[in-house]
């Protein structure tokens, strides 16, 4: 079986949840297929992974129509591939268009959906018309649509109704749990501006408004003065939602010490450190199909306070991995939360609990790699991953 998986990040261009899943996937199903990975971007130099640039005629496009350009290239060569699978609405039209033109299944991973990131208008313009349009063609005529959670299926089912549900499997988001381990490593911790002794909070993630870092910044002011703050968040999608979180965290500052903030992607070596040292690990997002950094967090040891949406409730077991924060939301596709200043409340509330009681947290985090042993190791993933595969070609 040789299956072509589409993707818009691939190593090392990858600055989000979904190029990690399928870096990590494509890793476990090349001990057991044939896998071509075709990508966005600069030429790789790994066997069997093909990279397309924006084809020319179209560099000065909008983002979305230049994204398009580029699926018809990476459509066009999938020619002997048994079946194609591609991830996120950048990579959908091309398995859309891949099926018809070599006649071969298609198979779409769904970690997040355009109606419910109605934000990515701000940053798309009217390209957000046309990755709609992509995302629902290819999910309506995929042979088989994965969720990253029974949350994430859900919201499939909901924002596509057209949809047959027996077509929509759910196969969990993993994690390498070789590679996120703990690392007591106090020497780079603190050469990240962290003083491993004092409690601290960490985020990682975009900046983005499904991410809910403003949140997280409004609920920092409620924590006890020793409790340190690091955001490992950068990439925004806008200029003006950087321009938001730069004011709350210079208002944060001008109020307390021990806000750090690293605007730059760390290699894993420093993020496992961090991780391990964190008191608590936070994710405040409005939306999140499942989370990754929920899971690379439990790796390394570190009790969770999430949101409690999407697949976050998959992941993180309540008073024992973490904390859960509810939080009721616009059903607009928004995931604003109905009542801002209880949810904010609630979330001090809840970081301030596990922060205080280190023991308490420490035991979390010691459940929370359990979990991830158990129920998120890739080979379990892809083996999953593989049962759909072979259903789709069986029918």
């Amino acid at each position: 079986m040789r299956v072509d998986v589409l993707t818009r990040e691939y190593p090392p261009e990858v600055y989000g949840g979904a190029g990690v899943h399928v870096a990590e996937l494509v890793r476990a199903l090349r001990r057991e297929i044939d896998v071509a990975v075709r990508c966005f971007g600069a030429p790789r130099s790994e066997p069997g992974t093909f990279a397309y640039a924006t084809p020319a005629g179209l560099a000065g496009a909008n983002a979305a129509i230049a994204t398009l350009g580029t699926d018809l290239e990476i459509a066009a060569d999938v020619s002997g591939a048994d079946l194609v699978h591609s991830h996120t609405w950048y990579a959908n039209f091309a398995g859309f268009t891949a099926k018809r033109l070599h006649g071969v299944p298609h198979v779409v991973t769904a970690h997040s959906l355009e109606p419910l990131r109605p934000w990515k208008a701000e940053q798309l313009g009217g390209g957000y018309r046309i990755s709609s349009w992509a995302e629902r063609t290819a999910f309506e005529d995929a042979d088989a649509v994965i969720a990253v959670s029974d949350g994430m299926r859900r919201d499939i089912l909901r924002a596509y109704p057209a949809i047959d549900p027996a077509r929509v499997q759910v196969v969990y988001n993993g994690i390498d749990l070789a590679d996120w381990v703990p690392v007591d490593d106090p020497a780079t911790v603190r050469s990240l501006g962290v003083d491993p002794e004092r409690p601290s909070v960490v985020f990682v993630g975009r900046i983005t408004r499904q991410k809910g870092l403003p949140y997280l910044l409004r609920a920092a002011r409620r924590l006890p003065a020793e409790v340190q703050l690091v955001l490992c968040a950068g990439a925004p999608d806008t200029p003006e939602i950087m321009a938001e979180v730069t004011a709350l965290v210079d208002e944060l500052r001008a109020e307390r010490e021990g806000v750090v903030w690293i605007d730059r992607h760390l290699p894993r070596a420093e993020l496992t450190a961090l991780l391990t040292a964190a008191t608590t690990f936070v994710c405040p997002s409005v939306y999140e199909p499942l989370g990754i950094v929920n899971l690379e967090a439990m790796a390394c040891g570190a009790a969770v306070v999430g949101t409690a949406t999407g697949g976050i409730p998959e992941v993180v077991e309540d008073g024992v991995t973490g904390v859960l924060v509810p939080i009721e939301q616009a059903d607009d596709g928004t995931g604003t939360p109905l009542d801002p200043e209880r949810f904010v409340a609630d979330l001090a509330e809840a970081l301030t609990r596990v922060v205080s009681d280190p023991a308490r947290a420490a035991e979390m985090g010691a459940a929370g790699r359990r979990r991830a042993e158990e129920l998120f190791a890739w080979d379990a993933i892809a083996a999953r991953t593989l049962e759909v595969y072979r259903g789709v070609l069986a029918r």
